[in-house]
């Protein structure tokens, strides 16, 4: 009897350590196949699209005492991907060459532009583009001072000018409706932060032009 025993036990011990295992490995299988599932969705929503650069543009302002211009660039890129109507990453290109003057007489539009692609300013002979690579865009969920009307994310990414890249962040209204892509921002930047000091200085007087820049970004794409 007392063996009849001994051995019912250890043979209730062997099935509930074989269930335990099993159950184990069913919820190991279970959750390895989760992570496949959610890149292949990601991947099913995953889109390209590229900029019309004869619509795409950044438009700049700059001042000082006695002055205001006003003017573009134009804008492109060829690769900006898109998830589940979401701006994942991408970058964009403003050719320097492509600077327009909104305000001056045509026949003095020409002094101040070639002065701004010139060593004093953009340097084209050295830097003949600036660009803008996404690395984060998340919703807003409050307003925010300055934003363009509709603003809905908060970009954030590296802009690069003079060679040098600065990390900035900024509002703006994205709009992926079926094949086409629209974004809007507005923003600041502080030209001397890329090193460019030309006539930064306030003891120039009315010589002087102010480091802040005002930047209005209108970008309209085509899904690939």
């Amino acid at each position: 009897m007392k063996k009849s025993l001994v051995m019912l036990m250890t043979a209730c011990s062997i099935i509930f350590a074989s269930c335990e295992k099993s159950d184990l490995t069913t919820n190991t299988a279970v959750t390895d196949t989760e992570q496949p599932s959610n890149n292949r969705s990601e991947n099913s929503a995953r889109e390209n699209f590229s900029l019309d650069s004869d619509k795409s543009v950044v438009e700049w302002w700059g001042s000082g005492p006695d002055a205001a211009h006003h003017g573009s660039f134009s804008v492109s890129a060829q690769n900006i991907e898109i998830v589940n109507g979401k701006v994942k990453q991408g970058r964009f290109i403003i050719p320097i060459a492509s600077i327009q003057n909104f305000d001056l007489p045509d026949n003095i539009k020409p002094v101040l532009l070639d002065h701004l692609k010139s060593a004093d300013f953009f340097n084209m002979a050295l830097y003949p583009e600036a660009s803008f690579d996404f690395r984060k865009v998340t919703p807003i969920t409050k307003a925010v001072a300055g934003a363009v009307e509709g603003a809905n994310y908060m970009v954030s990414g590296d802009f690069t000018m003079l060679g040098k890249a600065i990390a900035i962040s900024f509002p703006a209204r994205i709009v992926v409706n079926g094949e086409q892509l629209a974004v809007e921002a507005k923003l600041k930047i502080d030209r001397t932060q890329w090193g460019m000091n030309y006539a930064a200085d306030p003891n120039l007087g009315a010589h002087h032009i102010y480091p802040n820049v005002d930047l209005h970004l209108k970008l309209i794409g085509q899904k690939q």
